[in-house]
């Protein structure tokens, strides 16, 4: 069974993660979907994150562990469980997030039933430490659309939703096949929203409408540092601010747009419309900064009624989320 070819590689990339990984590896191990590889590769770590990992791979022969002896990044990190797959799908899960029983057979049916999506996830809420749901929206993006500027409009201008999430694609499961094509993850802040984006270029999402997929939100997230931090964390080459200054890291974010257009497979016409939706959504955030130019505030926290009963209902489903494997 270790030696045949999974249908679906799932790629963990963790550095000290001891503090939430039982919790993650219980939720992708106990998956009603079983036909996959975990493929764990561990950034140097120097906490009980390898300790942990070979505990699981003595009982779950569906476990591969590699160890990085250095630091290389999160992004090169990310690339390299990718590039160690061997499934016809992928989909990267962190060493902090829930995901509910039944998450991966519904998206590999979703893609299965659609031939020509590239990628399939679920409705996200956030989890705060102690995983309490914080959290939660229905996915507002048309990444669905049969039109390729239509899903890169939609994922270019959702990157502004307030809130803890407003679309967290980049960890759904994918075509492998498609993510050859893409260029690897980028260092520069935000580079994963312009990742996402060109994988949309390429086909349409398909969503399942419910909850199965929890993102932890706690202190030491990546994604919720400083623009320098985040960029130092994907690559430790960044770590110099004399080099890598904040105006240089938005030009790179910006431009990377640009070029993920430039890479992508679509017609002429296409191509035009994605450049004028970049140009517009430019500037739009350059007038939101201008004196005299307020930014709306980010929204309360809702308050849970039927749809946080959903939620919670989601939540319960999590394998091993009452502390046993």
């Amino acid at each position: 069974m270790a030696s045949a070819l999974p249908r679906l590689s799932v790629g963990l990339p963790v550095y000290n993660g001891e503090e939430y990984l039982r919790e993650a590896l219980d939720a992708v191990l106990g998956q009603t979907f079983e036909d996959f590889e975990l493929v764990i590769s561990s950034n140097a770590s120097t906490d009980a994150t390898d300790d942990i990992c070979r505990e699981y791979q003595a009982r779950d022969p569906r476990i591969r562990i590699y160890r990085q002896e250095q630091n290389i990044g999160a992004a090169p990190n990310h690339q390299f469980v990718f590039d160690h797959s061997r499934g016809e799908l992928f989909k990267w899960v962190a060493a902090d997030d829930l995901y509910a029983r039944d998450l991966f057979e519904r998206c590999v049916a979703l893609l299965d039933e659609r031939p020509d999506a590239v990628l399939a996830h679920s409705w996200g809420a956030a989890i705060d430490g102690d995983g309490e749901v914080i959290q939660a929206i229905e996915y507002p993006l048309t990444t669905d659309s049969a039109q390729a500027s239509e899903r890169f409009r939609s994922m270019l201008f959702g990157v502004d939703l307030p809130g803890a999430l407003a679309a967290d694609d980049f960890y759904g499961v994918i075509r492998s096949d498609v993510l050859r094509k893409i260029k690897p993850h980028g260092s520069f802040y935000h580079a994963d929203y312009t990742y996402t984006a060109e994988i949309s270029l390429h086909g349409p999402f398909v969503q399942v409408p419910e909850w199965l997929y929890f993102r932890r939100q706690h202190d030491d997230r990546v994604s919720l540092a400083s623009v320098s931090a985040v960029a130092a964390r994907l690559d430790p080459s960044r770590a110099s601010r004399f080099r890598n200054f904040k105006a240089r890291l938005f030009a790179e974010y910006l431009w990377s747009w640009f070029a993920a257009v430039g890479r992508a497979p679509v017609t002429g016409a296409e191509r035009r419309r994605c450049y004028r939706h970049i140009i517009s959504w430019a500037a739009n955030r350059a007038s939101r900064r201008l004196p005299g130019r307020s930014v709306p505030p980010e929204p309360a926290p809702e308050s849970f009624g039927e749809i946080g009963a959903r939620v919670l209902a989601s939540r319960a489903l999590v394998a091993g989320a009452d502390g046993r494997p």
